[in-house]
Order: structure tokens, then C-alpha cells, then sequence
């Protein structure tokens, strides 16, 4: 068996921060600066400002991850995907969260996310990684290749050695 792809970053490029003063600006800088205390107090006064923000409870869902607390993780990332119910970013967190608890919970997350965003590699290939979990090889196969042929950097996991049933390079 393989491992799923893992969650990048924050979403610093798609969000709407601002300037330095912007709480959730400030809360990036010590995301990435590693002083997550800060930067969860950041978020929340962000949130404050604006009760709506999903990016904020995007973030305080990565915080929870990192710091493998799954459950506060979840609820941040259900809250942000109550505000934009196809938010990229939470769905694919979420689903790695719910591999583990329910793999079929987890490929309805990536089917989701797979329908408004059909060129994401990774969640084909973490889509294929479940299905292939369940025992739908064939299907997980085609999910990854798909992956592999939007993401020429993916390789295929070496326990999966026909993962090209359309034999296109």
C-alpha cells in the first residue's frame, strides 16, 4: 500500500489578506514563522472582523492538524466548507482526515472536490488511494494514472505497476 499525498500549505495566494495590520496576514506570517499560538490568536481575531472567513478556519483547521488534534481540525475544516461548500483546500484536508475514520466518507470528499476542480492530481490520486483501500483496484489504478498524467512529478507507487490502462504515456 501506498501513502496519500499530504496538505501543502496555507492559502496564502487565494485569500483576500491584506497588509501587515490585517489579522489574518499577520496570523500567515506566524503560521509560517512556525508560532502557531500567535497565529491561532490572529485567526480568531480575523474571524471576529469577519464571522464568515473561511480562509481563517481553513487555517485554524491546519493548526489542529499539525498539531494532531483531528477532531478541532475537522470542525475548523466543516466550518470553512459550510461558508463555500467546494473550498478546495478543506475539502482535500478533509479527506485525509477521513481516510482514516471513513474511506467512504473520504472519496465522496474527493468526488466532490474532483467535480469542481477536475484537474487536481493530487485528489485523483488520493481518490485512487481509497478507492484502491476498498478494494476497487481497477478504479483506484485509473484515478491515479489519471493523476499521473495531469502531474507528470507523481510517480506511481511501486505496488501498483499497471497504473496506465489507457497505454498513452
Amino acid at each position: 500500500m501506498f501513502g496519500l499525498l499530504t496538505a501543502t500549505a496555507s492559502c496564502v495566494g487565494t485569500s483576500s489578506a491584506g497588509s501587515a495590520s490585517d489579522p489574518r496576514s499577520r496570523g500567515l506570517v506566524a503560521h509560517l514563522a512556525g508560532r502557531l499560538d500567535e497565529a491561532t490568536a490572529a485567526y480568531f481575531e480575523a474571524l471576529q472582523q469577519d464571522p464568515r472567513n473561511k480562509y481563517a478556519f481553513f487555517d485554524l483547521g491546519q493548526i489542529a492538524h499539525i498539531s494532531k488534534r483531528p477532531v478541532g481540525a475537522e470542525s475548523y475544516y466543516r466550518l470553512a466548507l459550510a461558508i463555500d461548500p467546494i473550498f478546495s483546500p478543506a475539502l482535500f484536508n478533509l479527506a485525509i482526515l477521513r481516510f482514516e475514520g471513513s474511506r467512504p466518507e473520504a472519496i465522496d470528499l474527493y468526488q466532490t472536490l474532483i467535480a469542481a476542480n477536475p484537474d487536481y492530481a493530487a485528489a485523483h490520486y488520493n481518490l485512487g488511494v481509497a478507492l484502491r483501500s476498498i478494494g476497487k483496484q481497477r478504479e483506484g489504478d485509473e484515478e491515479i494514472a489519471q493523476a499521473i498524467r495531469l502531474d507528470k512529478t507523481l510517480a506511481p507507487p511501486a505496488s501498483a505497476p499497471n497504473l496506465n490502462p489507457g497505454g498513452t504515456p
